[in-house]
């Protein structure tokens, strides 16, 4: 019988981080501790929490003491409208505390460290992107900027410790996650919360699209995102993998929210409001690395994802 590990779980009241939460509470195989900064923790048997300001060096020492297994979803996050007006918010806390997390893990000589990173850094493309289609020459979309080499930069950190120690690092480009625990107000939340809530709280029989609806985006249910992050902790040999972790094909906004007002209320009509912002881009990922090497896959289809992400939010947000 294997030695029972301690799993950390940096983030772990934000949308991924709860849902890596619930997926591993209980599970006799780890001791599982769960950290939280300004949002209060939940209740959940079989979790430890510990309270840290991850961009505190002192704070993050304390916080990584006696720990085999760090999964880290702490980040600022938000969705197109302030990496369109404020992109700054999106380098400075998460290059601080990834820079911080990743030197306690070299001192402390932690086994093994998971990374969310994303996808901005790709270019714009009609057909599945592989991971080593991302070119440094070439310009990110200027809207990406910041928090595109913010990613590189952390996973590039990730790359140079892998090489200085014995740690194994696992960096996850996914694509746009949804599902339960995700933001679903209109100011903060991405494309797929903020329609949600747009479709399930429409009172005049009116949903507006911002922008024109053409950009595409490969859309991922968050359970997916969960099973690949366990395939990772229990398969992978590779000392350093980068892996995209996405539903490998792309879907138009308009498309996503036609599917979900089929789904909720088909007798909604819809609008388009040019005067917001629009990153119009495609993009979809091929995962055949992260199959070939973790044995994952997406199992959860987007009609099926949205159907079950509804139903949690008429139990939990529209109550």
């Amino acid at each position: 019988m294997s030695e029972r590990r301690t799993l950390l779980i940096c983030g772990a009241t934000g949308f991924i981080g709860r849902n890596v939460v619930e997926a591993y509470a209980g599970n006799p195989d780890y001791r599982v501790i769960a950290v939280w900064h300004r949002k209060p923790p939940f209740e959940i048997a079989g979790v430890e929490w510990r309270q840290a300001d991850l961009t505190n060096a002192q704070n993050v020492q304390e916080c990584l003491a006696d720990v085999d297994i760090i999964i880290q979803a702490a980040a600022t996050t938000s969705g197109s409208k302030d990496i369109v007006s404020r992109p700054h918010i999106h380098v400075t806390d998460n290059a601080v505390m990834n820079s911080l997390l990743l030197r306690a893990v070299h001192d402390l000589g932690i086994g093994h460290f998971v990374f969310f990173s994303c996808t901005v850094m790709y270019q714009s493309s009609d057909t599945p992107l592989s991971e080593t289609d991302f070119d440094e020459s070439v310009p990110l979309h200027p809207n990406y900027f910041g928090v595109g080499w913010t990613k590189v930069y952390i996973e590039k950190m990730c790359e140079f410790f892998s090489r200085q120690s014995e740690t194994k690092f696992t960096i996850i480009r996914h694509s746009n996650i949804y599902g339960p625990h995700d933001k679903f107000d209109l100011e903060r939340s991405h494309v797929f919360g903020a329609t949600m809530t747009k479709v399930c709280t429409a009172a005049d029989g009116k949903v507006t699209v911002w922008g024109t609806g053409e950009e595409s985006r490969d859309l991922l249910y968050v359970g997916d995102l969960v099973d690949f992050v366990q395939c990772a902790v229990t398969r992978q040999s590779a000392q350093y993998g980068l892996y995209n972790c996405g539903a490998g094909e792309a879907v138009t906004i308009r498309h996503l929210v036609e599917m979900i007002v089929a789904a909720e209320n088909p007798d909604l009509v819809l609008e388009h409001d040019l005067s917001k912002p629009t990153i119009k881009t495609s993009l979809s990922l091929n995962c055949s690395k992260a199959k070939d090497e973790l044995a994952w896959q997406p199992c959860v289809s987007l009609q099926e994802g949205i159907e079950k992400t509804l139903r949690w939010w008429h139990a939990h947000i529209g109550t």
